[in-house]
């Protein structure tokens, strides 16, 4: 349920203007907004204007692989090119306030003040997809913004953490080489949703022997037909394999741009909006109570139960 609109909240006109002159006080405030549902952050989405230009990169992976690492690393490499870079980092949420525990942060602290780099913690808000419920709505504000790239950097929660597939062009998905039999688990989920493979801290003991049995494990007979994804090694600690990254990252939005894939992913983005908005009539303490006063009258049937809402 919408939040009511505090006296000093300012007009959504004012936002989109104020955001599309760069500022990053009131971007920050609107995603606040838009955060928390307050009141009127509808009719501030419905004024964005499309924007598939601006490419959305997403970085996944089991925990310890070094994604924040490589999202610094990466942070480092677009400002050096001169771009203006926009991060989203999701973290678990507090079991307390339900805010983000911001551990990782700590690793991305040297561009905090800098001109050309904005970033924002959020929290998964108990999410089970890795991702925050309102993250599509925030990086489209983000696209508003000006920004040349925007970078997701996602929870590390392993083979349920696939969301991130249908909110970027490109999704990183940052292993190590310990990883072993891990990947066998994950192919189901993690696995099937990577553009580009990133075996990160590739410079420790098993790297090479990883990397082939990560190759065979991709080649066309077992992995999506006609997508071979890059396999890409690199030692984010060390901005080693950088370049190479870049370059495919770069090569993979350019072939994205050209096919019918943006159509798809549009999909994606629609559906888990429609998704939300219907959900959002659905209160689990209203369902508790009715299913109580259902099995007081007997022969309770989940399925009858479930009809009577759809």
């Amino acid at each position: 349920m919408n939040q009511p609109a505090p006296a000093t909240v300012i007009s959504w006109q004012t936002c989109l203007q104020s955001i599309r002159g760069k500022d990053i006080r009131i971007l920050s405030r609107c995603i606040s907004l838009v955060e928390n549902e307050v009141s009127g952050h509808e009719e501030l989405l419905q004024a964005l204007p499309y924007n598939d230009t601006t490419p959305v990169i997403g970085i996944t992976g089991p925990p310890g692989a070094g994604k924040s690492t490589l999202t610094d690393a990466l942070i480092g490499k677009l400002v050096a090119q001169g771009k203006r870079t926009a991060v989203l980092c999701v973290d678990p949420s507090s079991p307390f306030h339900q805010g983000a525990l911001l551990g990782d942060r700590i690793r991305m602290s040297e561009w905090y003040l800098h001109p050309d780099v904005f970033i924002r913690s959020l929290a998964t808000r108990g999410s089970l997809g890795g991702l925050h419920p309102r993250i599509l709505e925030i990086s489209d504000l983000l696209k508003a913004g000006g920004f040349d790239y925007i970078l997701i950097e996602t929870v590390g929660v392993g083979q349920s953490e696939i969301e991130i597939a249908g909110l970027a062009d490109t999704t990183l998905v940052v292993l190590v080489p310990e990883g072993g039999d891990e990947i066998q688990t994950m192919k189901s989920g993690l696995m099937e949703i990577g553009d580009i493979f990133v075996v990160n801290k590739s410079d420790r003991p098993g790297a090479d022997l990883f990397l082939r049995n990560l190759r065979l494990m991709l080649s066309p007979a077992f992995h999506r037909p006609g997508l071979q994804p890059a396999i890409i090694a690199t030692v984010a600690s060390k901005r080693q394999g950088l370049d190479e990254l870049m370059e495919k990252i770069e090569e993979h939005l350019r072939q994205h741009r050209m096919d019918s894939g943006k159509y798809r992913l549009l999909a994606e983005r629609a559906y888990h909006l429609i998704r939300e908005r219907r959900m959002k009539a659905i209160s689990k303490n209203e369902l508790l109570e009715q299913i109580g006063k259902e099995f007081t009258k007997g022969e309770f049937n989940l399925y009858r139960f479930v009809a009577g809402y759809v």
